[in-house]
């Protein structure tokens, strides 16, 4: 697995519902691209979210990320929608399982 966390703030002033409609677009994107797992997105008490993408190696997220219409809307945060953010990408993540049904 290759795991993407992409951590931001969005500017104050920005267009919600553009900004809304491009998300929801690049998610239905994402989901037909070879190799996609999951997304999810948090958003913390003080503004700042969390999105989550899993890919099934690096060569899938490396692709979504070259996806013509991916870099187009890429742009578009940088000059509308993100005051900042910061990628990290992972392979093989190390991971650990909890489930209370397994433990019983």
């Amino acid at each position: 697995m290759f795991l993407v966390v992409f951590r931001n703030r969005k500017r104050a002033d920005i267009d919600y519902p553009a900004y809304d409609a491009e998300a929801d677009r690049m998610l239905e994107l994402a989901q037909a691209q070879p190799g996609f797992l999951s997304f999810k997105s948090y958003t913390s008490e003080d503004g700042e979210v969390i999105a989550l993408s899993e890919w099934q190696d690096e060569a899938s997220a490396r692709a979504w990320g070259r996806v013509a219409e991916h870099r187009v809307v890429q742009n578009r945060g940088r000059s509308e929608f993100y005051e900042s953010y910061t990628l990290f990408a992972c392979d093989a993540p190390r991971i650990h399982r909890f489930n209370s049904k397994d433990a019983a």
